[in-house]
């Protein structure tokens, strides 16, 4: 059980420090890398385009390269997302958050989420596969559905949110998808983080991962 207690950098060691609006630019995403080195979060994670020149801006440090692919609706065929997966590894990602096809989740298309999900998990090879299933756009049963394909397809998390739909993460989201992978796979919540009360709240529901736009501003609230 986590506390207010907790310090900075075992906090930060959640975190992905987030930057995927469409306006930002390249000088935007080595501030945010220069920022996560400073504070010690785990990974930051960018736009596909934006891959080459955060891992650029982060060569020698030990934070990861997170690219979103199929972002932010999900609804690119599954051989684009696959070849984007490609493509954002050969320029520096280690990590990979996929949308999934929500659509075809909604009308239990079971068979074509599965695809879409093992199409990224193979051209992804060592790289971590994060799952994107949008909670706030599905039922409870879809939601445990999609957790369930994601596991069978070899994915290694699955995610709440892309932060730009109608809600992020909820602690009884993040509870339900814990209950439906187990200990094994991670699970992270992902927007609408932005104090210290919910980013604690959201780990001591499941979450192992943090998708958060605005880290410092949390960290400053944590214990030295």
């Amino acid at each position: 059980m986590y506390t207010d207690q907790i310090t900075r950098k075992e906090l930060a060691s959640f975190m992905d420090h987030t930057l995927l609006r469409p306006e930002a630019t390249c000088a935007d995403i080595e501030r945010l890398c220069a920022e996560a080195v400073q504070l010690g979060t785990l990974a930051v994670c960018v736009n596909s385009s934006m891959v080459q020149t955060a891992s650029s801006a982060l060569k020698g440090s030990d934070v990861r390269v997170a690219s979103v692919v199929g972002f932010p609706l999900g609804a690119t065929l599954w051989a684009a997302k696959a070849r984007e997966t490609e493509l954002a590894i050969l320029y520096g990602a280690s990590e990979i958050d996929m949308v999934i096809q929500i659509g075809w989740l909604r009308e239990k298309n079971y068979r074509g989420v599965a695809q879409d999900i093992a199409a990224v998990v193979e051209s992804a090879g060592d790289a971590l596969v994060k799952v994107i299933i949008e909670t706030c756009l599905l039922t409870d049963e879809e939601k445990r559905v999609g957790c369930i394909i994601a596991v069978s397809a070899g994915a290694g998390f699955v995610k709440t949110s892309t932060g730009f739909s109608k809600a992020g993460a909820t602690e009884d989201d993040v509870r339900l998808m814990r209950e439906v992978v187990g200990p094994l796979l991670g699970v992270k919540a992902a927007g609408g983080i932005r104090d210290l009360h919910t980013a604690i709240a959201m780990l001591n529901a499941g979450a192992t991962r943090l998708g958060v736009s605005a880290p410092a501003a949390i960290l400053a609230e944590a214990q030295q």
